[in-house]
């Protein structure tokens, strides 16, 4: 199932030009563009690479929608149903090529990053740390985003659920610091499962932003999203294929 989801790379090579080249235009619009960032101390790359990169993990489910509704939309689901294989493989490949999707993405941001003189001031060990609290936020909003797509069942109504994942990206420290906010905004901001994970990447790479303290939240609250949504959305692949 993991091969048959990568060889549409292959196919329509479109939608991972797309997935990847989007994070780099974000990268260059607020770092040049925009730039500055609100209430940062210190270079503002540095601030927003990480941010960036926890926004990244969150944005680029329209593939992972489209590709389940498409599925179910003409019938492909029904025909795996007559193969010898667990409900939860079709969902468990799909997942599994959107994490590859996803490594490949960061790796390409690191390296405009590090091109634009962005640098990693902390050790090995806390940039692999880094990388793995920004996968595993990823791998908590593939199965928001499977769910979602299961309950939304068609590929015309992707678009609307797209809409859902805009202000969770953006209502968070990716781009300004919430202390610049206004009260009411910045708590909300703080409180966001991005924010945790922007701020923990922050601190173990060593840039400005970082606070001690926020790696268990950048674990807790994927884990805890997982547990609701990755069982809500298997249970409802089950009762679709039946």
């Amino acid at each position: 199932m993991t091969r048959r989801e990568l060889a549409r790379w292959a196919r329509q090579p479109g939608q991972l030009v797309v997935n990847l080249v989007f994070p780099v235009m974000l990268l260059l619009m607020f770092g040049y563009l925009v730039g500055g960032g609100r209430g940062v101390n210190g270079d503002y790359l540095d601030y927003l690479m990480p941010g960036l990169l926890a926004l990244t993990m969150a944005f680029g489910l329209e593939g992972t929608l489209l590709a389940v509704t498409r599925d179910l939309d003409k019938g492909v689901v029904d025909r795996f149903r007559s193969m010898p294989m667990a409900d939860g493989a079709v969902l468990a490949g799909r997942s599994a090529a959107d994490m590859l999707q996803s490594a490949l993405g960061l790796a390409v941001l690191i390296a405009v990053g590090h091109a634009l003189g962005w640098r990693v001031h902390g050790g090995f060990p806390a940039f692999l740390g880094a990388l793995g609290l920004l996968l595993l936020l990823r791998f908590a909003m593939l199965w928001i985003g499977i769910h979602l797509a299961l309950v939304a069942g068609r590929p015309e109504l992707v678009q609307a659920v797209q809409i859902l994942v805009w202000p969770v990206g953006f209502l968070s420290n990716a781009f300004a610091a919430p202390g610049s906010m206004p009260g009411w905004l910045g708590t909300a901001v703080e409180w966001n499962p991005l924010s945790h994970t922007a701020t923990a990447v922050r601190d173990l790479l060593g840039g400005p932003g970082g606070e001690a303290g926020h790696v268990g939240p950048a674990v807790v609250w994927p884990l805890a999203l997982l547990a609701v949504f990755l069982p809500l959305a298997v249970r409802r692949f089950a009762r679709l294929s039946r």
